[in-house]
């Protein structure tokens, strides 16, 4: 769950009684007033997660450090339902993931979205500057507007404390990794306080030939104007000047066998004369919350985006029949964007009779301007088995013959207003919500040569209900339904546009909390509507909205202290997603990204006493089943089985004069097995290689 001050920043508990009677039901009651309301990602209200009627699941700051995580996808990949493997280890420029048997690359930090064009440039916040992360897991439009059915990733940013504390973190690993890591917090005086993380990271990306730099800053304030206001003022900076690769290889060399052999997990089919990423993320923001009465509350949190990116890159069209050329074509892209978030919250929380409302009424905005130019131009090919990574000379590419030229705009604009009522009642806990959303889209220039001029105008309402009983034993079952939608811009072959793509999930659950156990099953079925097809009547082009997907699942986790020094969290997925209705002849498939099982396991051993006292030690187990290679379903991915290591000392055990100082080993895919994830034949990727790095911490 969400820090207060993540979100509703820290005031003090108010608590009154409002005297005046209120008729319900023919009856006299009291109007109760609570206190300050408490914000979640699955509610936006004071519902703490496992009191929540849905699945949600939470990776702590404890756990982020102990892994040594860098990435999102590192971060959720010891949760249930959610598979990080898409696009191997030698991408890591964009934030991608399948939750539920969907795809996402809609990421969330601080319970606003982060402004994605859907080409290249897609803001992504270094775990440097994350204090946890939360998954709401199935469809949350409701609360959240256009999302996929599966369900959002929320970052939640490291935020102001009065108490002071500093840290610096210097890290070195493997592929040459040089990192240093600043944390500082506390008050300037005693109404105002303030945060800034930094980072500075170098390292040599997966692929042979590329680099990973990133330069980050993050300075915040809590500014405590009155007893019933405060204001957050916070800035995100981010510059990296080189982000790896993101060409991908033939699945012949790497998932199937090839002539001459299997290519290695650092090979790579690019250039490096032409292989650039260099992005620049500004995001201003602030959070104001005011305490209006002693029975409402507003807050606004908004911010401001502007980023840039420029590519250079390669993608192969066709490999040769004597398994080794590939041949392929190179491109540039120049990306800029600008857009803003505004989501306004008006939340009360009072007692009618025995029952207790917490309602939210919202509005919230997002605008999106986003210019793009892409060139492209044939380029040499390259022999796999005995790569020249030097082929490229950028003066003579011809992108003037490729009749791909692009040089458009992209708009986007999101309204939506929302309503939702919390009642507890005894050890009921009850939840219902609908939310109103006008989506618009243009997309106006020149594109892959031809002028584009298309527009989406689309309304859509969600809903969603719930329910929760506490039993005195920890235990609290649960049941909801919750709807979902997705924009979907072009037109069928008479012209007409396309409607919104809508998604219901039935979820029904079980919780279980006490002080050394949290533990959850869930089983859901989300069934996604007037998903695009091809058109039996028209051109390979022509798409008409039949299709359906179904996603059915089980969902299992478990965090619990065995001993005093012992910590376990484990985590298993089953799931059956499946293309019910379709012309494109995959019906009665699975999508590609998809695996069936998955389980993992981490194991926590921090001693409070004896020799070892002032070490922990960390274990992980993670197994991701097969999917499918294609959308067709040709033939499938390999499972894998992958573990990683942690082992940490406070050395302040050693000497009193080391306070505050510790260092820790962390390493990932300790026995360096090799895997795969592929799109189609033609893209395929190696997975993560085994990293490992060493830091040292000094807390004062």
């Amino acid at each position: 769950m969400a820090s207060v001050s993540s979100y509703s920043l820290a005031t003090e508990t108010a608590e009154s009684v409002n005297n005046t009677g209120t008729v319900i039901d023919g009856s006299l009651t009291t109007l109760e007033v609570k206190g300050q309301t408490y914000r979640n990602t699955a509610t936006k209200t004071q519902l703490d997660p496992e009191e929540t009627p849905q699945a949600i699941s939470v990776v702590t700051q404890d756990e982020l450090q102990q892994r040594g995580i860098e990435s999102v996808a590192e971060a959720v990949r010891y949760t249930a339902g959610i598979n990080t493997e898409l696009r191997g280890g030698a991408v890591t420029r964009l934030d991608f993931f399948n939750i539920r048997g969907f795809e996402n690359d809609k990421a969330y930090y601080d319970g606003l979205q982060l402004l994605y064009n859907d080409w290249n440039l897609q803001p992504q916040i270094d775990m440097a500057a994350v204090e946890q992360v939360e998954v709401f897991k199935g469809p949350t439009s409701t609360l959240y507007g256009a999302m996929p059915p599966g369900g959002m990733v929320n970052l939640i940013g490291k935020a102001p404390q009065a108490d002071s504390e500093h840290s610096i973190d210097v890290a070195l690993g493997s592929d040459n990794k040089r990192e240093t890591q600043i944390d500082s917090t506390g008050a300037i005086k005693h109404n105002l306080n303030y945060r800034v993380v930094g980072l500075l990271r170098q390292k040599d990306g997966q692929a042979v030939t590329s680099e990973e730099e990133r330069i980050m800053i993050a300075p915040s304030i809590d500014w405590k104007i009155s007893d019933d206001t405060m204001l957050n003022l916070n800035l995100y900076y981010q510059k990296d000047p080189s982000m790896g690769v993101y060409s991908s290889l033939p699945s012949k060399g790497t998932v199937y066998d090839n002539i001459n052999g299997t290519l290695s997990s650092d090979s790579y089919a690019g250039d490096s004369n032409w292989e650039t990423y260099d992005r620049d993320v500004l995001l201003l923001g602030y959070k104001l919350d005011h305490n209006l009465n002693n029975t409402w509350r507003f807050l606004q949190n908004a911010r401001f985006t502007t980023a840039k990116a420029y590519q250079e890159n390669t993608y192969s069209t066709s490999l040769d029949n004597d398994e080794r050329t590939l041949n392929r074509r190179a491109y540039l892209t120049d990306e800029k964007s600008e857009g803003i978030n505004i989501d306004n919250q008006f939340s009360g929380v009072f007692d009618i009779g025995d029952a207790e409302h917490n309602v939210l009424v919202g509005v919230d905005y997002l605008k999106l301007k986003s210019d793009i130019l892409y060139e492209d131009a044939a380029a040499p090919s390259i022999d796999l088995y005995n790569p020249d990574h030097q082929q490229i000379i950028s003066s003579s590419l011809d992108f003037a013959a490729s009749g791909y030229s692009s040089d458009f705009t992209i708009n986007k604009e999101q309204t939506g207003v929302y309503l939702q009522d919390q009642i507890r009642l005894d050890q009921w806990v009850l939840i219902a919500g609908g939310r109103y959303d006008q989506f618009k889209a243009t997309e106006k220039g020149r594109k892959y040569g031809a002028a584009t001029n298309t527009e989406v105008d689309q309304s859509q309402f969600s809903g969603r209900v719930g329910a929760l009983y506490e039993f005195d034993n920890g235990l609290a079952p649960f049941v909801s339904y919750a709807q979902s939608f997705e924009p979907i811009t072009g037109s069928d072959r008479n012209g007409n546009t396309f409607d919104t793509s809508t998604a219901d999930q039935r979820e029904a659950g079980l919780k279980y909390t006490r002080r050394n156990m949290t533990a959850s099953a869930t089983a859901f079925e989300i069934i996604k509507s007037k998903v695009l097809t091809r058109d039996p009547n028209g051109s390979a082009y022509d798409k008409i909205q039949v299709g359906k997907v179904r996603s059915r699942g089980i969902e299992l986790e478990l965090q619990q202290a065995i001993t005093a020094d012992v910590t376990v969290k484990a985590a298993y997925t089953l799931q059956d997603v499946e293309v019910t209705k379709d012309n494109s002849g995959i019906e009665g498939n699975t999508p590609i990204w998809v695996p069936e099982k998955q389980f993992n396991a981490w194991l926590s051993y921090v001693p409070t006493e004896g020799n070892l006292t002032g070490a922990s030690f960390g274990a992980g187990v993670r197994y991701v089943g097969q999917m499918q290679l294609d959308a067709a379903n040709s033939n499938t991915v390999p499972s894998f089985t992958l573990v990683d290591l942690s082992i940490g000392y406070d050395l302040s055990k050693l000497s009193a004069q080391w306070q505050g100082a510790s260092v820790k080993f962390s390493m990932s895919n300790a026995f360096n097995d090799t895997y795969y994830s592929c799109y189609d034949a033609s893209n395929c990727w190696f997975g993560d290689e085994r990293s490992f790095e060493i830091s040292g911490r000094y807390e004062f």
